[in-house]
């Protein structure tokens, strides 16, 4: 059944991501989760995806622990854009 999740996600394990969007909770991912409130993680913070949940749900690490996101409240990290070289004509 993970490889049916792998191929049918755009995400891999080991992706950084970014937070695009708050949810009105966060769920640890713990063997016993407990419910947090958004503030333990900030809007534009990127974390590590480490596992894949059934119902679109992630396990993200962030500085302040791992938690269970939805996958809509998350997208791909970016790198830093390059400046191009400035010309000197």
């Amino acid at each position: 059944m993970s490889e049916e999740l792998e191929s049918s996600s755009p995400y891999r394990i080991g992706e950084k991501v970014r937070i695009v969007a708050m949810p009105a909770y966060v769920k640890t991912a713990e063997p016993m989760p407990m419910l947090r409130p958004p503030s333990v993680i900030r809007l534009g913070e990127e974390g590590t995806l480490v596992d894949r949940r059934p119902g679109g749900y992630w396990c993200v690490r962030f500085p302040k622990g791992t938690f269970l996101i939805e996958s809509r409240y998350f997208e791909p990290a970016q790198p830093p854009q390059a400046t191009p070289p400035e010309s000197h004509t």
